[in-house]
């Protein structure tokens, strides 16, 4: 199965100012992150931030930010525990006809932009937990492994062990900007090659 941008949604766990500088191989991983939003821009995917306690750990990056539809403060580690599921299905459309007529699981709306492309630190705690509330929240979750980290590597790669069991797919930034574009014909590719080289 491959991404398409018209069914895909980019969320950027956490790069606050004050988190990054403890992270393991912080400045590659921002840069991934910075490109993954570019690319999602290019190809009209939506982003959104999320931050952890921001009064503590202060904002995101700027250049992470800027590129953000909205960003959600939260306390929970899993931004899903926050409502970030609210932000990604779209409002719920009356049904059709007698309501009562039809079986509760075909009145929910579902979500036009399901697959949930998702990057962040630390992968083993908020991006982790995150992750894992959007697949029970029956998104389909993409996570960004080289826009990902930890402050060790170990914890990193352990959440990359839980998120594979758990359903979730592992690609990289590369991976999701051709998959984003399907074809050199696409006409942001020159864009994105840019970006990606």
């Amino acid at each position: 199965m491959l991404l398409e941008a018209a069914q895909s949604q980019l969320v950027l766990v956490d790069y606050q100012e004050r988190l990054m500088p403890v992270i393991h191989d912080a400045e590659a991983t921002l840069a991934n992150a910075v490109r993954l939003a570019k690319l999602a821009h290019l190809v009209q995917v939506p982003v959104w931030g999320t931050e952890q306690n921001p009064s503590r750990l202060g904002p995101n990056a700027p250049e992470v930010r800027a590129l953000c539809r909205d960003t959600l403060a939260k306390m929970h580690f899993s931004a899903a525990e926050e409502g970030l599921g609210e932000w990604l299905r779209p409002p719920a459309k009356p049904p059709a006809g007698n309501a009562r007529s039809l079986p509760k699981h075909m009145q929910k709306a579902a979500p036009e932009r399901s697959s949930i492309v998702i990057a962040g630190c630390e992968a083993h705690v908020c991006l982790l937990q995150t992750a894992l509330g959007l697949l029970e929240d029956e998104f389909e979750v993409w996570v960004v492994t080289d826009a990902c980290s930890s402050r060790t590597e170990r914890s990193r790669d352990a959440a990359y062990d839980r998120l594979a069991g758990a359903g979730a797919e592992l690609v990289t930034t590369e991976m999701v900007g051709f998959e984003w574009l399907g074809s050199c014909e696409h006409p942001a590719f020159r864009e994105a090659l840019a970006l990606i080289k």
